[in-house]
């Protein structure tokens, strides 16, 4: 089944397992949680807003149930680093480029919303699509599994505006010495996809179209889970 791209209703006890049964207030940890110094970028353009869901679907039909399980499980590992419980961001490395692989997952509405991201060229060098390799070395131009925190939007020189990223595992705790971030690209726009039949490949960031890249700046915000696993 193809996921819409203006998301689906998850069930509602599949998705609220590991949370509380009603949506908690707001957590007040995130009062405690410091922000990053960054470059001060323009005013953000307005995000559209996501339209009417879909029927109810189980999300292990949508994203795969072990992805899930260990995204949960670094929700209370990181805790301390992840104050946000409201909405969690998945990528699953095993799918091929050109798909939607990145997944906003809403725990408390219920619903899930799917992006294209790249991986790094180091990952894959034949440039088959696929991820086959990661790593965490600097220089190596690949992509990092594991959990991160997000640190907030930020302004950059080269790739203008994005998300930065905290790694929080030993696979990924270099990310910000190798500034790895979420970021638009040209070879991740649905254009590149229709004439190249794959997305192109980043130097390990979640890149992903600029349209795209405006709605997660928005919503990720600062101190939520993204999770990458192959």
């Amino acid at each position: 089944m193809k996921l819409s791209r203006r998301g689906l209703i998850l069930g509602g006890s599949a998705v609220l397992a590991g949370c509380a049964s009603a949506p908690p207030a707001l957590d007040p940890r995130l009062q405690a949680y410091a922000a990053y110094p960054s470059a001060t970028p323009p005013p953000p353009a307005p995000v559209t807003a996501v339209a009417a869901r879909g029927p109810v679907i189980d999300p292990y039909r949508i994203v795969r149930p072990d992805l899930m399980a260990r995204a949960r499980a670094a929700l209370d590992t990181h805790g301390h680093r992840i104050p946000l419980r409201d909405r969690m961001y998945l990528v699953d490395f095993q799918k091929f480029s050109g798909e939607e692989r990145l997944y906003e997952v809403d725990l408390l509405g219920g619903w899930v919303t799917a992006y294209r991201t790249s991986h790094g060229r180091g990952s894959d060098p034949a440039h088959s699509g696929y991820a086959e390799r990661f790593s965490n070395e600097p220089e190596s131009y690949m992509s990092s599994i594991g959990a991160y925190a997000t640190a907030g939007p930020s302004w950059g020189p080269q790739q203008g505006p994005n998300v930065l990223l905290d790694g929080l595992e030993y696979s990924n705790n270099l990310a910000r010495q190798r500034a790895i971030i979420i970021h638009g690209a040209d070879y991740a726009e649905p254009s590149f996809l229709q004439t190249q039949g794959k997305l192109g490949r980043s130097y390990g960031c979640f890149s992903c179209s600029h349209a795209d890249l405006q709605a997660l700046r928005e919503r990720m915000g600062e101190g939520r889970l993204l999770f990458a696993m192959n």
